[in-house]
């Protein structure tokens, strides 16, 4: 991949990603990239900085969203919201749907590991489909550090305590080099909308209790 320009510096985050990228060789000219884009901060955040790349670094960029249906209108809003912006960006979207809660129900499972499941088996499809090379997700670092707890918590061997590898097969993770915070100051300062997870705000999975009562408690230990 090419040096990126100064122009595509914005805030220093997009060159951030870029070395990342470089750095665990994550996209090679001339693939194609399948975005997994729920509507959120993260993964829109991802798919503008992916878009922004693709110009310089001879890549193609396609968006997919999954329904998991857990939501109701919110859900369809999320889906709608990310059709809409691909549309506006003028990349290609595919979408999909499937009852996780009878899933998870059917096969004695967490309602997150089946949201996983049926996620992934979408993206991978999809990418089969139509020739993409990478599918992208958006965890970023909070995320990796709140995995690497959580497998501390559960009871983990040293894999655990890698956390979220940044490659994974054909599953790349190009902002796993950005906090949230640099997520939501790139949004910001780019004048970039997105949707909120209603669910997010709620104590009702595993990681949404780290995230709102251990971690802030670990930042004023060590806001590293």
């Amino acid at each position: 991949m090419k040096e990126l320009t100064s122009y595509n510096r914005v805030a220093g985050y997009l060159n951030k990603v870029f070395e990342f990228i470089e750095t665990h060789s994550m996209i090679v000219q001339g693939e194609t990239v399948l975005a997994a884009v729920s509507g959120g901060a993260d993964s829109v955040c991802m798919l503008h900085m992916l878009l922004d790349l693709s110009k310089s670094q001879n890549f193609s960029v396609c968006a997919a969203h999954f329904n998991h249906m857990l939501r109701g209108e919110e859900a369809d809003r999320d889906e709608a919201f990310v059709t809409d912006m691909c549309l506006s960006l003028g990349i290609p979207f595919f979408s999909g749907s499937g009852d996780v809660a009878a899933f998870a129900k059917t096969h004695g499972q967490s309602t997150e590991e089946a949201a996983r499941i049926m996620r992934y088996d979408f993206l991978h499809k999809t990418a089969a489909n139509i020739g993409a090379a990478k599918i992208a997700t958006a965890h970023n670092a909070d995320d990796n550090a709140e995995t690497v707890i959580l497998n501390l918590a559960r009871g983990t061997g040293l894999a655990g305590l890698r956390g979220i590898p940044p490659v994974r097969d054909n599953i790349i993770r190009p902002i796993l080099c950005l906090t949230r915070c640099d997520v939501e100051n790139y949004l910001s300062s780019n004048d970039i909308s997105y949707v909120t997870d209603s669910t997010n705000l709620e104590d009702i999975y595993s990681r949404n209790k780290l995230r709102h009562h251990v971690m802030p408690v670990l930042r004023e230990l060590n806001p590293r």
